[in-house]
């Protein structure tokens, strides 16, 4: 991978160590639960940090089909009617429940069961029960964020609290102080604000208050701000109206079709709306429900939701995108829990290893012998200024392609890195490491960080690869990079191969590696084990990885060897003092000549 995740990730795993290079003799040892305060788990020996043992990815607990609505200026406006009183509904319910803080489980059911009742009277039992939900959940979000945040700040706070210690322009170990007086002296300041920023945040924490906008903060700053934001004021208010719309009702298994409030029919096709008490007199059948003019179908994976709705509980959104003009069904169930395939099976066959980059994936097929078979294989993957529709795309069509790969190869499994950027991202420019930190270099480093989809592209991946048959093997990412590089990119490039590979191949092939249970380094040979075999000589060797730097070109100069370290000394009282002899030569004997003098 292009940005190296063992130096921004702070190990945040509760994983088995394996036995790869990273620590001689720490097969065996498992890494406490609880991440280490000030970094990662590191060797006593080589220093490095420990490299956690690879896991299966479970498998998904939901499924989620989205299809497109074709509505006629009537089915429109009577959904826009809607979802506009029950959006009301819904702000309403969720400010009065920011207003009563944190509770415990009985006031929770207490206080969603009081405000339902009053939100009854006004749409039906089932919208109030959706909308309660919505505001319950929507206050343990922001509550969540609210502790990421001041995690955050405390992270921040402790890398600037350990860089003014150190003097300036100077090094203490591992931490290094600020180069000049000026940038000591601005750190200073800023420590003071984060400080308060950390002080106003715990105070909300402790107050179980939370501040939630409905429509999203980002786009109700944009109100102000409408020529940077290149909308005018009657696109914004269009795309605030339609994003607090609220047309979600949740599944319920004893019902007909899986849903009493939202009911759509697989054969015949059509989409029914339960509508609100005061928005009876719109309805075009009985009992206060309206019929979409058009029909409804689920051009993908239509059969599946077709079987759900008909044994169990469907829940179902309806949504408006502003930008294009279209309205969407979403249809999302729960999927039975199922046991995720064990790794020792999955290692039995080769595996498709995926190393993620700014702009593009580097994948090799790895057999399970550890060996890279085919040719390299990358895939675009560009996604910087696009918007968050076409983002998602890309990231689907490129999962696509690594999916048939995968195939094509007989791969059972596709190996990726264990991504986690939440210290790089939350300590930001404050982080002391050998990345830049500040300056032009700095910020384009964090926003190469920012753009990386780590999460999108994991929780894509295990849905898609689910849904193909395949699963999804996790390995620690530290020293892929470095250790391709130094053991794989000069034996792969001196291979004949219309493609040559680059460094992110190279990573690519020791995450499989790492996938499949084999160590980093390349096996240069086999010495015979008994006496007569090692006669006559070992077995072919390898070709040797030749010495070269990052970027794949050779070293101008080698490094020197590494120092070897004895063993100590035993614990023993010293010989004591002999005497002396003088022996012009060996004794003679009948075995051996005397040597001439």
């Amino acid at each position: 991978m292009g940005v190296r995740a063992g130096q921004l990730r702070g190990g945040r795993v509760s994983l088995v160590v394996g036995g790869d290079a990273a620590c001689p003799g720490a097969e065996g040892r498992s890494v406490d639960p609880g991440f280490p305060p000030h970094g990662p788990v590191r060797c006593r020996v080589s220093g490095l940090r420990a490299v956690a043992a690879p896991f299966v990815a479970a498998v998904p607990a939901g499924a989620r089909v989205r299809t497109r609505l074709r509505l006629s200026p009537a089915d429109e406006a009577v959904l826009r009617a809607a979802g506009a009183h029950l959006g009301s509904l819904a702000g309403r319910d969720l400010k009065a429940r920011c207003g009563e803080g944190r509770l415990d489980a009985k006031g929770r059911a207490v206080s969603r069961r009081e405000r339902k009742r009053a939100l009854t009277a006004k749409s039906s039992s089932r919208w109030a029960g959706a909308i309660t939900r919505a505001s319950e959940d929507q206050w343990r979000l922001a509550e969540r964020n609210q502790r990421a945040e001041r995690a955050t700040l405390r992270a921040r706070i402790r890398a600037i609290e350990a860089r003014l210690a150190v003097r300036v322009g100077g090094q203490a170990g591992r931490v290094r102080g600020y180069a000049t007086r000026a940038e000591w002296h601005a750190k200073q300041v800023r420590l003071q604000v984060l400080r308060a920023r950390l002080s106003r945040v715990e105070q909300r924490i402790t107050d179980g208050r939370v501040q939630v906008t409905r429509g999203g903060k980002n786009l109700l700053r944009k109100r102000h701000h409408l020529a940077a934001a290149g909308l005018t004021e009657a696109r914004w208010r269009q795309e605030w109206e339609s994003t607090r719309l609220f047309l979600t009702a949740d599944g319920e298994a004893d019902k007909v079709w899986g849903n009493e409030t939202i009911r759509w029919h697989p054969g015949q096709g059509w989409l029914e709306v339960k509508l609100p008490a005061p928005l009876a007199h719109l309805a075009n059948r009985p009992h206060g429900r309206y019929r979409l003019s058009g029909t409804v179908a689920f051009t993908y994976r239509g059969g599946e939701v077709a079987a759900q709705a008909a044994t169990g509980a469907v829940c179902y959104d309806i949504t408006f995108d502003p930008a294009r003009g279209r309205w969407y069904l979403d249809a999302s169930w729960r999927i039975p829990a199922q046991p995720a395939p064990a790794l020792e099976d999955l290692r039995r066959y080769p595996v498709l290893a995926v190393d993620l980059n700014h702009g593009h994936l580097a994948a090799w097929v790895v057999m399970a012998d550890g060996n890279p078979a085919g040719l390299p294989i990358t895939v675009p993957l560009t996604l910087t200024g696009l918007p968050a529709s076409q983002r998602d795309g890309r990231l689907r069509a490129a999962i696509t392609t690594l999916i048939g790969r995968a195939r094509e190869h007989g791969c059972h499994a596709i190996a990726v890195e264990n991504l986690d950027f939440a210290d790089a991202r939350g300590q930001g420019r404050e982080r002391s490491s050998p990345r830049p930190s500040h300056g032009k270099k700095g910020r384009g480093f964090r926003r190469v960080v920012s753009g990386l989809p780590t999460g999108k592209f994991r929780d894509r991946l295990a849905q898609m690869t689910t849904n193909a048959g395949l699963a999804v093997i996790a390995a620690d990412p530290a020293y892929t990079s470095r250790w391709g590089a130094e053991h794989w990119l000069a034996p792969l490039r001196q291979q004949a191969s219309p493609v040559p590979p680059s460094g992110h191949h190279a990573a690519a092939v020791v995450i499989g590696r790492r996938a499949l249970g084999h160590r980093v380094r390349r096996r240069e040979g086999v010495t015979g084990a008994d006496q007569r075999i090692s006669r006559r000589g070992a077995a072919p060797r390898a070709p040797a990885a030749q010495r070269i730097g990052r970027d794949g070109r050779p070293r101008q100069a080698s490094r020197q060897p590494q120092r070897r370290r004895k063993t100590a000394t035993a614990q023993r009282p010293p010989p004591p003092d002999q005497a002396a002899q003088d022996r012009p030569g060996p004794s003679a004997s009948t075995d051996h000549p005397v040597p001439a003098q």
